[in-house]
């Protein structure tokens, strides 16, 4: 189990875009704000040094965390994070305050197991093709999984793991599924590679393409005869 972040901060008072600039420029900290729970929002500042050291954990946006302020804790989920356009430097913060008896709706992250042992790969020359990294999940804050694994070692080229074959801890669901079987789409795929061994439909494709080009070939040939 990853050791629960905690993020120290400080409630502000002078709000608004020019005090928001000088938090940042002056003092060399982000501003943010704490809401929901049934309560009013409260706005917060963090030390840029303290939230960037607390991003680098992956758990940071995926995990519930402790908020820090004064001698008070309270636990909350990242919710939006607005970065600068051109440096990317964190601008504002958003945190939700969560209740134990309520669910959540988080983006869990994929971990991709066997990857190096994966069939599809080793014995049938095909490439492995992450079409998601992290999925949404709903659940009680209590039965929030740090990650979700994703076994591609049996995989085969042409095969795909779907977000219902995926394995969920007990109380977790994933909110596209509820949404209907259309939303069930492909986690994580094994396809040929470029200039590989062609699947049956990339065959018919190219004996068909063939085939049209052999029809023009004869029809240009057939059209200098006539000239």
């Amino acid at each position: 189990m990853t050791e629960q972040i905690v993020i120290r901060a400080e409630f502000r008072d002078d709000l608004g875009k020019g005090a928001s600039r000088r938090l940042r420029r002056l003092e060399d900290k982000v501003p943010g704000v704490l809401y929901g729970g049934g309560v009013d929002p409260a706005p917060v500042s963090i030390a840029y040094r303290d939230l960037s050291k607390a991003m680098q954990e992956e758990a940071f946006f995926a995990q519930i965390l402790e908020l820090s302020v004064g001698d008070k804790t309270q636990a909350c989920v990242l919710r939006e994070v607005q970065r600068h356009p051109a440096t990317e430097k964190v601008q504002h913060v958003d945190f939700l305050r969560i209740r134990e008896d309520l669910p959540l709706q988080m983006n869990v992250p994929l971990h991709f197991l066997n990857e190096e042992s994966c069939v599809g790969v080793k014995l049938g020359g095909g490439r492995i093709a992450h079409n998601l990294i992290e999925v949404e999940v709903s659940c009680l804050p209590r039965d929030l999984p740090e990650y979700i694994e994703v076994d591609v070692g049996d995989l085969d080229v042409g095969s795909s793991v779907h977000l219902s074959h995926l394995g969920l801890p007990e109380g977790v669901t994933i909110v596209a599924l509820g949404l209907g079987e259309d939303h069930d789409i492909p986690v994580v795929s094994v396809t040929t590679r470029r200039g590989g061994v062609l699947d049956e439909d990339e065959e018919e494709a190219a004996d068909a393409e063939t085939t049209d080009e052999a029809a023009q070939a004869e029809g240009d040939s057939a059209d200098e005869d006539s000239d």
